[in-house]
Formats: C-alpha cells, structure tokens, sequence
C-alpha cells in the first residue's frame, strides 16, 4: 500500500459577503499565475511511486467557511487509509490545527505538517473570522500532539502573508513539535521546497 499524503490548501476569509465583492472586484488574474507549478504540485513527482499524494479541493476557498471545510473533510476521512500524512498550508495549516484540537480522528496520523499557518489575527491585516481558534480549542491544541506521531511546523522570516509572529504562538502552544524558521522563502508560493521532501522522507513513515 502506498503512504498516503492529504494537502490542504490555504484560502481567504471575509467578514462578510461585502469585503468579499470587494475583493472580487479588485482581484486580479495573472494568466500564469494560475499555472500549477508551486511545489506542492510537484510533490507527488518529487517523492515517487511509494507516495500517493491527494489534493481535495476545498469549498469556496476564495470565501471560506470553517463548518463547509469541516463537513468536507469529514467526507474525505472515511475513504484514506489507515495511516497517513496531512499537510496544511495557510489557512489550510490552521484549519488542521484547529479540526485536530477537539476531534478525534480514526486514521492513524504519522505526521503533521502546518506550512506558514496563521494563528489567530491579531497581528494580522486580514480576518480569520471562524477560522480562529475557539477558546476551547487553543486549550485543548496539545491534543495534536497526542494523535500526531510527528509535527513539523515551518516559517519564513519574510512572510509578508502570516506574520513570523505567529509562528512563535504556535511554538508557544505546541512545545513537542519540530518548528523551522527559514529565509526568502516568503508564502511558501515557491516552485521548489525541498525541506519538506526531507522532512516527509525522514518521518519515519
């Protein structure tokens, strides 16, 4: 059976359906942004046949909202394996962090990756609305680290998306984990990340 990867995506968060048109208003479309040539694309070429990496897309990431993540994720769980490996970047990074705080999951979870991910919006320009972490949940964050085998977290000095202050609370709130901060690596929308490729391979999974 192949070791089993499920990459959760980051999105945005609104207050409310206004600051979301707005938003929708101002984006704009680079043609060549929208190429999928970012690393974790490449994942699956880069750790080979051993590895089946999975990709669900998440609903509405340009508007997110915690239950609809949560009521999807829960679809996913029942069809992965036993064992596997979750990786969550962005806001895909705290939504695991904040599902596996008060949710026991039945697959067995050899190890958890949370790529640049916000951890509350204090020091933040933009909302987390229900994306932060409930009271209960910050209390209860060291259950990741009882149904994790392993947790790496990594951050970017220069990440002009989630500020570097964040990645200190988490490291605060999760003192059993793997924490790495590194340099010119900004939001992690990088073609190549090859500290996560070691880091996967050395999880002893």
């Amino acid at each position: 059976m192949k070791k089993q990867i499920i990459f959760i995506h980051g999105g945005e968060v609104f207050k409310n359906y206004k600051d979301y048109l707005k938003f929708l208003y101002k984006y704009k479309i680079n043609p060549l942004s929208i190429k999928r040539d970012k690393w974790q694309d490449s994942l699956q070429k880069n750790l080979g046949s051993k590895y089946e990496v999975l990709m669900p897309q998440m609903p509405n990431a340009l508007n997110a909202k915690y239950l609809e993540w949560k009521i999807y994720f829960e679809k996913i769980l029942p069809s992965l394996n036993k064992k596997i490996i979750l990786i969550g970047k962005s806001l895909g990074g705290i939504f695991l962090a904040k599902y596996l705080s008060t949710n026991k999951i039945n697959n067995t979870i050899k190890a958890l990756f949370l790529i640049a991910p916000p951890f509350d919006d204090q020091d933040c320009d933009e909302p987390l609305v229900d994306f932060n972490f409930t009271s209960k949940e910050l209390k209860n964050l060291s259950n990741l680290s009882k149904q994790c085998n392993l947790i790496n977290v990594f951050h970017s000095y220069d990440d002009k998306v989630v500020p570097f202050a964040d990645f200190l609370k988490y490291k605060k709130n999760l003192p059993k984990a793997n924490f790495y901060a590194l340099k010119n690596y900004g939001h992690f929308n990088t073609k190549k990340f090859p500290e996560i490729l070691k880091a996967i391979k050395n999880s002893g999974f």
